[in-house]
């Protein structure tokens, strides 16, 4: 990822966790779901 922002490194960690998170879970669950797992991937 781009090193010239701030917090890019907690930038790609984040985008990274919600695509694993997306990918175990896949689509049609409510919002606080998808958190809660992200929450336990990060």
């Amino acid at each position: 990822m781009n090193e010239n922002f701030k917090y890019s490194d907690l930038t790609e960690r984040i985008i990274k966790g919600f695509f694993n998170v997306y990918n175990k879970l896949g689509s049609g669950f409510l919002e606080k779901v998808y958190e809660n797992a992200l929450m336990i991937e990060l």
